[in-house]
């Protein structure tokens, strides 16, 4: 009886354009999975490294995108992209386009219209991990768009990470980007706040850090968002075991505190200002994610309900 091996494919051949830190990473990561990997770059030199590793360094973006059936690019912006393919002229019918700019929706939307004008498919993502986290499998990558172009080239996207798709509306990746930066950014801020004003005590760091990292943020906040995620769908935000005139109360303590230890105010005062919109839309006796309907308020077009529950 003989035994029938599966030949494992051999790994797609990709194309890097633009070697910034983060292209870099992406190139490694390929050649590191076997990747047939061409690189170009505005300055060449910094394809060296790559060189050296075995990737082939193109002298032009119509050699580059020839080179492999899909082409990654990690450019400045999306400005940045049109006069870099567009000197690639009919080299691009055909080819896939993988954009890993940073960018918004309506960019990424315009971005789609000029890939169908030149006969490209394309493929919108965002990476969600700094450049030393590219190329491990729990490293997020999120990408929107032709589902088709993301189911064929899946296994060469998840050479640099796990690639998430989140639907065919190409500008979701760079939405979900920067909703998840914005959550990012307001957390590192509220952490350094609240380090800040313990410290006007002196206390040190490392002591606050150990209850508010180890204690604070998985047993309160992780878990308080995973349970009333649902009733953030629903716009359900009963009051029973708290109000939001209650958390003003506690924010006009906190802002208070800051002025009294001589800690910068704006941040504690406008989430102070954020509830008090709250109270006056209605919220006065729901808990305080009602400040949900506030936010959604503050857009236009968004597809919740926009009166008081």
């Amino acid at each position: 009886m003989t035994n029938q091996q599966t030949a494992t494919p051999e790994p797609s051949p990709v194309t890097v354009i633009g070697l910034g830190p983060m292209g870099i990473a992406l190139a490694e990561a390929l050649l590191a999975h076997g990747h047939a990997t061409t690189v170009w770059n505005r300055t060449p030199e910094k394809a060296g490294p790559l060189v050296t590793k075995g990737a082939h360094r193109a002298e032009t973006v119509a050699e580059a995108v020839s080179a492999s059936p899909v082409t990654l690019m990690c450019l400045k912006d999306y400005e940045t992209m049109y006069p870099v393919f567009d000197s690639a002229g009919d080299a691009l019918k055909g080819r896939v386009l993988v954009n890993l700019n940073s960018g918004t929706p309506n960019e990424a939307r315009t971005a789609v219209n000029w890939a169908a004008e030149r006969g490209v498919a394309y493929l919108d993502g965002a990476i969600m991990v700094p450049p030393p986290l590219v190329g491990q499998p729990e490293s997020v990558f999120l990408y929107s768009g032709s589902q088709d172009v993301f189911d064929e080239h899946r296994t060469t996207l998840a050479s640099m990470g796990d690639p998430r798709y989140l639907g065919s509306d190409p500008s979701l990746a760079v939405l979900y980007n920067a909703a998840l930066l914005d959550m990012m950014y307001a957390t590192m801020n509220g952490f350094l706040h609240a380090t800040a004003l313990v410290g006007s005590a002196n206390v040190p760091v490392a002591d606050f850090a150990d209850l508010a990292i180890n204690w604070f943020m998985p047993s309160v906040v992780d878990t308080t968002l995973a349970e009333q995620a649902p009733d953030l769908e629903k716009g359900n935000y009963p009051g029973d075991a708290g109000t939001m005139e209650m958390n003003l109360n506690a924010l006009e303590h906190i802002t208070r505190t800051c002025e009294e230890q001589g800690i910068h105010s704006d941040q504690p005062r406008l989430m102070k200002e954020i509830a008090e919109r709250a109270i006056a839309a209605g919220y006065s006796g729901k808990n305080y994610l009602a400040v949900f309907e506030v936010f959604k308020k503050a857009t236009t077009g968004y597809p919740g309900r926009t009166n008081p529950a």
